[in-house]
């Protein structure tokens, strides 16, 4: 039901019973926040969006108060203004002046909100505490000190991923973020999605930086350096660089990163096509032998970090097949280095994901059971935007460079693996290409490609029925995992995203910062789909000559892993 409101001596439309912001942010009308989460319950806690109501003596907030009736607002009163700016000050009396070289540099709101109040001085002076930093994760930095307390990191990990890392501690003015009994992040629950850093308005929260290891290894005459990137990166890195969202800059990327002096520059994608390969025959040979089924997908990181802490029991359920990152990383080691002659030790490979969490799968000591890392350092899309400007060069989207050789073709298939439900759509593929040695008729599963949480879909291959989930989203994760442990729901084989939609939103992505910058990037890569000329994982020319490798060498136990229970403060 719509009646009829005034904000600023103008009459808009409203719904009864939603908040006055959801009212104002409809009709164009814009007031600033700290704490609010568009899809969380409204807390109120930052008080930065507070508007004058007639009739009320207090200010209001405006994320948590309904519409009832009619109401006279004002959103910028000088009485709004003094105390929107008043709790700025306050804010401020306790950040640290560090934001020429702070992370957040630029976008920061809490940094903005003070340039757009004229805050250039500092009127409250309160007592500092020196709180450490934590560096114990291995892909996430905790620095308390530019806490704000808005709540937005707990927030995102409680309601939404189901994990709950992160709560507020100790009481009063000593109130910090941090973990269960205040241990270090390494000693959490934590799963390193990174969703609290995609929501952290300040840098509380932010990616542990690999850029030092990188740069000190392409200053090192004796290391051969590899870089390699994934489809998510190159629909969204543009957008560090101006561009509009959704842009994709694969071709040019190459060439960006040819001029910073890398000695290789390789597209994940024939890894994916591997990976998509290997995946499709253990599904089959699970399906045919009775096997432990459903069988979940690897390639989430944070996915499986989650698996090892919450529910040990269902690893033997999860693909022993690497990720692409850790195949890629293993195939430059080993056939790449074979190739060329070199030693696999002087190779110093980079790994640009959307993800953080891929820092930790480089590292952790159960992805590679050779005596070498697969990938020695991972950079997430804002370290390499961060990189490309620290070399002086910006993304140039007129020069045009193929990915070089070995690694030059990929099926578009391998790049849905950035969505949520990418991967079923393309092992469906080559499912029914394996049970019926014909390619499929309609590729595009549209039912994979609406945006929920959780997904599925039934196709008939041959005489079987396979079941198949898509969930994207941890909190999600657990309740679909409850449901085939409890024997409701029966799958032959699940896909599993933690973050929201999939890579294309994954911790080390380009904050959102348009409206609609995810769908745009969801578009860019199905876009990448339909104009790709190979479409299916098996008619990549270069998948026959890497089994070939495999078979010869009889080395193809590079693209197994393992995983083991993990026990945490919980």
């Amino acid at each position: 039901m719509f009646l009829n409101i005034e904000v600023n001596n103008q009459i808009i439309k409203a719904d009864k019973g939603e908040t006055i912001l959801s009212a104002l942010n409809r009709n164009g009308m814009n007031v600033p926040t700290l704490c609010f989460l568009k899809e969380l319950n409204p807390t109120g806690a930052c008080r930065m969006c507070v508007v004058e109501v007639e009739g009320y003596e207090n200010l209001i907030t405006a994320c948590s108060q309904p519409i009832e009736g009619f109401m006279k607002i004002q959103t910028h009163s000088k009485r709004v203004l003094n105390a929107r700016k008043t709790n700025l000050e306050l804010l401020l009396a306790n950040h640290p002046d560090e934001c020429l070289y702070c992370i957040r540099n630029g976008s920061c709101e809490l940094q903005n909100l003070a340039q757009s109040f004229n805050i250039n001085e500092r009127k409250f002076k309160n007592k500092k505490f020196t709180l450490k930093v934590d560096k114990s994760s291995a892909a996430i930095v905790k620095e308390t000190d530019k806490c704000i307390l808005c709540g937005r990191c707990i927030r995102i990990c409680d309601e939404v991923q189901d994990v709950s890392a992160l709560c507020f501690i100790k009481k009063g003015s000593s109130t910090t973020v941090g973990t269960t009994l205040n241990k270090p992040l390494s000693h959490s629950n934590c799963i390193l999605c990174g969703q609290c850093i995609m929501v952290c308005p300040t840098a509380g929260l932010h990616e542990k930086s690999h850029t030092p290891q990188v740069l000190e290894a392409m200053g090192n005459p004796k290391k051969h350096t590899v870089i390699f990137h994934s489809s998510s990166v190159s629909v969204s890195i543009a957008e560090e660089f101006g561009f509009k969202a959704g842009k994709d800059v694969s071709i040019s990327l190459n060439s960006t990163l040819k001029k910073l002096g890398f000695n290789k520059v390789f597209e994940v994608g024939v890894a994916s096509d591997i990976y998509l390969i290997e995946l499709a025959e253990d599904i089959i040979n699970r399906t045919q032998n009775k096997g432990p089924l459903p069988l979940f997908s690897s390639c989430c990181p944070a996915w499986i970090q989650f698996a090892e802490q919450y529910f040990p029991g269902i690893l033997t359920s999860i693909s022993q097949i690497k990720s692409p990152q850790q195949i890629m990383g293993a195939l430059i080691k080993s056939k790449y280095a074979d190739d060329l002659n070199l030693n696999n030790k002087d190779i110093f490979t980079i790994s640009v994901m959307p993800c953080i969490a891929k820092k930790q799968e480089a590292i952790k000591g159960n992805t590679s059971i050779s005596s070498f890392s697969d990938v020695d350092c991972v950079l997430t899309t804002r370290e390499l935007a961060s990189l490309i400007k620290i070399k002086g060069f910006k993304l140039d989207d007129t020069e045009t460079q193929l990915s070089d050789a070995p690694f030059v073709n990929q099926s578009s298939a391998s790049k849905l693996l950035g969505t949520s439900g990418g991967l079923t759509e393309s092992l469906i593929r080559i499912l029914h290409h394996k049970v019926t040695g014909k390619d499929i008729n309609e590729i595009k599963q549209s039912k994979l490609r609406i945006s929920k949480g959780i997904k599925e879909i039934s196709v008939m291959l041959g005489e079987t029925t396979y079941n198949f989930a898509v969930v994207n989203g941890i909190g999600n994760a657990r309740k679909l995992i409850n449901d085939i442990m409890s024997g409701k729901k029966t799958y032959h084989f699940v896909e599993v995203m933690a973050c929201k939609e999939g890579c294309v939103n994954g911790g080390g992505q380009p904050l959102l910062s348009e409206k609609d910058a995810l769908k745009s990037r969801i578009k860019a890569i199905y876009d990448s789909d339909e104009k790709e000329s190979i479409k299916f994982p098996y008619k990549n020319p270069s998948i026959s000559e890497f089994y070939q490798a495999f078979t010869k060498s009889g080395n193809k136990n590079i693209l197994i892993t393992n995983y083991k229970e993990r026990t945490v403060l919980k």
